[in-house]
């Protein structure tokens, strides 16, 4: 899976997906986020842990953007220009493909091996998730 830590981007994967969000047109970047998290809200019951990595980066951005939310994305983590005004229906496929990755059937979950990072990771996952509401 690449590197890996605990941040929602602290990962080879995270990072080429926001990469991936540099320079697209606004339209792009809500299509993006929202396929990142369709792909781990609508999967089977076992997920794949590159879709889960996209998914919490994903989820990230989308609460980046609530109103006073805690959830701070640095600039080498987010696209060059600023987010579009997103969809309110992301917020709840956040929630879900959120769920999912917390779940029992999540690869990026189970992936742990020192305990710390594991719990370090949980609650980066639920900032995300309280922020979305």
């Amino acid at each position: 899976m690449g590197t890996r830590g605990t941040g929602p981007f602290d990962s080879d994967l995270a990072g080429d997906f926001t990469d991936g969000l540099r320079g697209i047109a606004p339209q792009q970047i809500i299509s993006a986020l929202e396929g990142a998290l369709r792909r781990v809200a609508e999967s089977g019951q076992r997920l794949d842990g590159g879709d889960e990595v996209e998914a919490v980066a994903a989820a990230a951005l989308v609460a980046a953007q609530i109103p006073g939310s805690k959830v701070v994305i640095s600039p080498e983590d987010r696209p060059d220009e600023p987010l579009p005004p997103l969809p309110s229906s992301l917020h709840a496929l956040a929630r879900e493909a959120l769920h999912r990755v917390l779940g029992d059937g999540s690869e990026l979950a189970k992936g742990w091996v020192d305990n710390s990072d594991a719990t370090e990771w949980r609650q980066e996952v639920q900032l995300i998730l309280h922020a979305l509401g």
